[in-house]
């Protein structure tokens, strides 16, 4: 029996139900699995009163102490992976296997924060006789997080794992379409012996706990992963009360194959990228920029590839693509396949909805896709390839940079000449060569232009939840 998890909010170490909210769905049949909880005046007040003392105590808990707790955490994590991973699928709709991998990563990543905040090393500056200068890293305090239904652990545990591991305590106003993931991380935090209001959970009405928590004194930092129209309207809110963000914004990835590649190998990933998560990713490859030489191989094995993917309920284990994870994004992908279409573009796999019950809709590949395309002007966020010929890699790179949007880019290329010229050229917080991984836990993750700033990841992700202070003493 696939069971799915009572959802609560977590305040001050205790579970609460709140209102009642929204019903969660699962999209593979349109069943609803539960309701979410939402949060009344009084649950966000508790909140962050909760985490105000929980900043206290997480603040005075050593570094080793704090790590041990975060990592076993983790390794209760690992233990539930299974659990969890059910829990993301019936409600997200992603293939299970998708989901165990997902649940791995957040551990890695909460993992690599957990020893990495051990190592927030300050420094000491060379000074005259009698003067020392130091540099402290500091926890900045409470912190406020917004994150996404397309990942309901990993891009939680970004935030969650990097907070706790400075030393902050943390407010996850997590997704309510998708809200099992994180109940299930802060249940393991909960059990591994977090001190009560060091890690929070609310869920609710996205605006009213944004504008809530933002204005508050005792937050310090903002840090939000969605769309660049609600993340822009958090910056704003944030800076009218000088508090540092963290966005992480929408992209739109170019994918530049060069006239070296081998047209057959770039399909072939690019159809593996392109799937993943049924396109719903802010890193997925979407606009490809294909050199003329190789350009007819390359759209012809695309197109194979895509037909030959198994669309299906993510609970059934030969499914390599679930469905979309809800109404909004299968009347999205059927508009801009019409629109794509009605300009001239070709499309050589997909392209209209499978079923009637279930939000699925194919890996859709299209070919000859103007640039006046709304596809090629806005995200999709969804399984749709939009394959454009280019003549050079100046024009290639050019129409790559030509959107204001900079968070992942990819190319193909035997090349480290070409290499280095898009590691130079290409407008973008992470470019990934000959494959499809935009970052991993050591590495840091954000963007440019409207995609955002600020990083997750690496110890550039890490210090954004620190403060620098500059202590200098006069001894003589």
């Amino acid at each position: 029996m696939q069971r799915y998890p009572e959802l609560r909010m977590l305040i001050g170490g205790d579970w609460r139900t709140g209102d009642v909210g929204q019903p969660v769905m699962n999209p593979a049949d349109e069943s609803v699995l539960a309701t979410v909880p939402r949060a009344r005046a009084k649950d966000l007040s508790d909140a962050l009163s909760a985490a105000e003392q929980g900043f206290r105590t997480w603040r005075a808990t050593a570094p080793a102490r704090r790590a041990e707790i975060i990592l076993k955490a983790a390794a209760l994590m690992r233990e539930r992976v299974e659990a969890i991973a059910i829990g993301m699928t019936l409600e997200q709709g992603k293939p299970i296997a998708q989901s165990r991998l997902e649940v791995l990563r957040a551990c890695e990543i909460i993992e690599w924060d957990a020893n990495e905040g051990r190592r927030l090393y300050g420094r000491v500056i060379p000074a005259e006789p009698g003067m020392t200068h130091m540099v402290l890293r500091q926890p900045i305090g409470v912190v406020a997080a917004f994150s996404p239904w397309n990942f309901p652990v990993s891009s939680p545990a970004r935030k969650v794992g990097g907070a706790l591991s400075a030393g902050c305590s943390i407010i996850l106003k997590a997704s309510e379409e998708t809200p099992a993931g994180a109940v299930m991380l802060a249940q393991a935090f909960t059990d591994a012996g977090l001190p009560p209001g060091v890690l929070n959970l609310v869920f609710g009405v996205p605006s009213e706990i944004s504008d809530y928590l933002i204005p508050q004194p005792s937050v310090r930092l903002v840090t939000f992963t969605g769309s660049v129209a609600v993340g822009k309207r958090l910056a704003e809110l944030a800076g009218r009360h000088m508090k540092p963000v963290i966005m992480e914004l929408g992209g739109h990835a170019p994918v530049i194959v060069c006239a070296d590649a081998d047209p057959a190998a770039a399909a072939a990933a690019s159809i593996v990228g392109k799937t993943r998560n049924a396109g719903q990713v802010c890193v997925s490859p979407t606009r490809f920029f294909v050199h003329d030489q190789i350009h007819d191989r390359f759209a012809q094995a695309f197109g194979q590839a895509a037909a030959a993917i198994r669309v299906g309920d993510g609970m059934d284990p030969a499914t390599q693509m679930g469905p979309l994870a809800n109404e909004r994004r299968l009347a999205a992908m059927e508009h801009l396949v019409a629109d794509a279409v009605s300009r001239g573009a070709r499309v050589l796999s997909g392209g209209s909805r499978i079923g009637n019950r279930g939000y699925y809709f194919p890996p859709t590949v299209l070919a000859d896709v103007p640039d006046d395309a709304i596809a090629m002007q806005q995200e999709p966020f969804g399984p749709l390839a939009l394959v454009a010929r280019v003549g050079s890699l100046d024009e290639a790179i050019g129409r790559a940079n030509s959107l204001p949007f900079g968070l992942a880019a990819y190319a193909f290329t035997r090349s480290a000449e070409t290499a280095a010229i898009l590691a130079d050229r290409v407008e973008c917080g992470n470019l990934s060569i000959n494959h499809f991984v935009a970052s991993v836990a050591e590495t840091p993750f954000g963007g440019v232009k409207d995609s955002g700033y600020g990083r997750e990841g690496g110890t550039e992700g890490l210090a954004c939840y620190t403060v620098a202070k500059n202590v200098s003493h006069k001894t003589a």
